[in-house]
């Protein structure tokens, strides 16, 4: 064995000890089900921030929601939000029961709560669940970030592994 070759283990085993795999502690979490790598990351990473992006200007607007239960004429763009909310929310929340790993499941849970806060004011109005509009933008704030965690995990690993 050279010195240089000798010098590079040394070099190695101490970057290792120091710097774990980056998938390491998610895997041994659960890993990941759904996003599982890097491209499916960054896909869902781009719909939270447009949602977010969403949630941000309803909120900045603050045109107030009435509510389908309000005994007053809903119009038909209520209607149609209510029921995309619901559709949303309920497959957030499947992807949430399926998903594996720890990091996974905390995103797939801030935005299947950020979906049902979006469902819930806009059944029930802002006299009912005026908070439903801070607590959307708030949990997309915080899955975009477990977001960006995801990603870099996955960009971790597969500068690791070249």
């Amino acid at each position: 064995m050279t010195a240089q070759s000798a010098a590079r283990l040394r070099v190695t085993a101490l970057t290792s000890l120091c710097l774990p795999d980056p998938l390491h502690y998610v895997q041994r979490m659960g890993g990941f089900a759904i996003l599982s790598n890097r491209k499916r990351a960054i896909v869902a990473l781009v719909h939270t921030v447009v949602f977010l992006l969403i949630a941000v200007r309803q909120m900045v607007a603050a045109s107030p929601a009435s509510g389908i239960w309000v005994p007053s004429r809903v119009s038909s763009g209520t209607w149609a939000l209510c029921a995309i909310f619901a559709v949303v929310s309920a497959i957030l929340f499947w992807l949430f029961a399926i998903s594996r790993g720890w990091l996974e499941k905390i995103y797939f849970g801030l935005c299947a709560v950020s979906a049902a806060s979006g469902l819930l004011r806009t059944a029930v109005g802002d006299h009912g669940f005026h908070a439903g509009l801070y607590l959307r933008v708030a949990m997309l704030t915080t899955a975009m970030l477990v977001g960006l965690m995801i990603v870099r995990v996955h960009s971790q690993y597969s500068a690791s592994s070249l």
